[in-house]
């Protein structure tokens, strides 16, 4: 699906040919002579049409108006949380059959923040998983205009938005594929199509490698399953070289069962959305490739499935660490912490100058915060404070949660360095205490996305979080004076993002 960014007052809306006008009506709508502005006016003075945020009102083949159909919908005081709202309620008119262009107009100003929030919204809205449904009827929309008053004032916000939405869509489409069809040898492969793109290398790593380095707790975790483990590295190269990398570490679990510790069968399939910090990662090198924004970042995906075999790890066992810490492995279902940590120190090789992990780690992120903020933990409070606004600028929230030294006592153990989990009080902090014991001194933040990476119920599916608070805040830093004050982020001078004009959204 492309991205276009035009200029278009609602006199020009009623002109636009498509098959579906979205029109986006802020409770400040004054109404002027034009058609649009007419119908907008009745409809609010008659109460057909209030513009609070996520109201919406219909026509078919209205006259004076170009488009087949139009939906006015309401944003209420046009920030973007009200336009992410209003487009979420418009979804249908994105995924009706035969609809193939969409037109998207701001009745008043908009922002970069509300635009970058349309782009989003209308990616978001418009996506259909169709790899293992043949019945299933693909969406037919490949056009979205975006009209605006003034696309220069937006038009880096709409760049990037675009970007983050080309990479939010990748993430959606490997979190949603089942085990089966994003195996770790899979999802290698798609690291490796990453790296056509520009900047971008690629690097994969199988059981031979991964025992050379000593990851005796990655390998512990892939001992019970057929499928071959795979450590994956990705590069991309923005600034020179000898700047210090940002290290990203998603988790790759492409299937958990919990091994010896088994999981209870109800709502086991949903453990195949235990590599979203993977996926995560995948989509933020997608963004990068399209923004090529001034900055180095790493990319690890320790990949591999969590089985329960003669060869699996044991409650009781002690594997050695690449670090050189051993673990007492207390409860084989807290296996992503084990391998990330292996991941962890590998990117300390790196010299990076922040490591951040990702990582669907604990259910009791998601009892603490449910599935409307990531948890954040950081060992530096400008790193958590850059994040945390980054997650504001990009509608894609996180809470900061303590690390006090307290808080690791649970994970001490009689036979080894320490043990894998210190019971059920705090468990998504001693989680990351645990993780913390191998990253040093270097700055250092983990995302908790158990609560956030994906949706249950109806809407069951893998939402792409948080590729945009990660892209948000690699792009701040990349040029941090350019950050506006909506935390929108820019690429540098030199290398300017790709005309957004061209932007294609394609997650496969």
């Amino acid at each position: 699906m492309n991205f276009d960014l035009k200029t278009m007052d609602l006199r020009a809306a009623a002109a636009e040919k498509c098959d579906q006008l979205v029109v986006l009506v802020g409770q400040d709508f004054v109404a002027g002579t034009d058609p649009l502005s007419a119908l907008i006016g009745e409809a609010i003075k008659h109460k057909d049409f209030d513009p609070k945020p996520g109201k919406l009102l219909s026509f078919y083949q209205s006259v004076g108006i170009a488009a087949r159909r139009v939906l006015f919908a309401g944003i209420g005081l046009g920030d973007a949380r009200g336009v992410r709202q209003a487009l979420a309620g418009a979804a249908a008119a994105f995924r009706s059959p035969g609809t193939k262009r969409v037109a998207i107009c701001f009745a008043a100003e908009a922002n970069a923040a509300a635009v970058s929030a349309a782009v989003q919204g209308a990616a978001h809205v418009s996506y259909v998983y169709t790899l293992t449904k043949p019945k299933g009827e693909a969406s037919s929309l490949s056009r979205v205009v975006v009209g605006v008053g003034e696309p220069t004032a937006v038009a880096q916000a709409f760049a990037s938005s675009v970007a983050v939405a080309l990479g939010v869509e990748l993430a959606r489409e490997w979190g949603n594929r089942p085990a089966n069809h994003a195996t770790p040898r899979m999802l290698a492969d798609a690291a490796k199509a990453l790296a056509k793109q520009p900047g971008i290398a690629c690097k994969v790593m199988g059981p031979a490698e991964v025992s050379r380095l000593k990851m005796g707790a990655f390998l512990a975790v892939a001992r019970g399953s057929e499928e071959p483990l795979r450590f994956i590295e990705l590069r991309y190269t923005g600034a020179a070289r000898s700047q210090a990398p940002v290290v990203l570490v998603g988790k790759g679990i492409t299937f958990d069962t919990g091994g010896i510790s088994i999981k209870p069968a109800p709502e086991m399939d949903e453990m195949k959305f235990d590599m979203c910090g993977a996926a995560s990662v995948l989509g933020v090198f997608r963004a990068l490739a399209q923004l090529q924004p001034a900055i180095n970042v790493v990319g690890l995906i320790p990949a591999c499935e969590n089985m329960p075999d003669g060869r699996s790890v044991k409650p009781g066992d002690v594997v050695t660490s690449m670090s050189g810490q051993t673990i007492e492995v207390l409860n084989t279902d807290a296996e992503g912490r084990l391998v990330l940590c292996d991941a962890l120190c590998y990117g300390m090789r790196h010299k990076p100058a922040a490591i951040v992990d990702i990582a669907t780690l604990t259910g009791a992120c998601v009892i603490a915060l449910g599935g409307v903020r990531s948890g954040l933990f950081a060992s530096d409070d400008a790193l958590a404070q850059a994040m945390l606004a980054a997650g504001e600028g990009a509608g894609d929230l996180a809470w900061r949660l303590p690390l006090d030294d307290e808080y690791a006592e649970g994970l001490k153990s009689s036979f080894a360095d320490l043990a894998n989990v210190a019971g059920r009080p705090a468990g998504s902090i001693t989680a990351a205490k645990f993780l913390q014991s191998f990253v040093g001194e270097v700055p250092w933040a983990h995302l908790d996305i158990a609560g956030t990476a994906w949706k249950n119920g109806a809407a069951k599916g893998a939402t792409g979080r948080p590729v945009g608070l990660l892209v948000n805040w690699l792009l701040a830093r990349a040029q941090p004076e350019a950050a506006s004050a909506e935390n929108v982020p820019r690429g540098r001078a030199k290398k300017a993002p790709r005309p957004a004009r061209t932007a294609k959204i394609s997650g496969t």
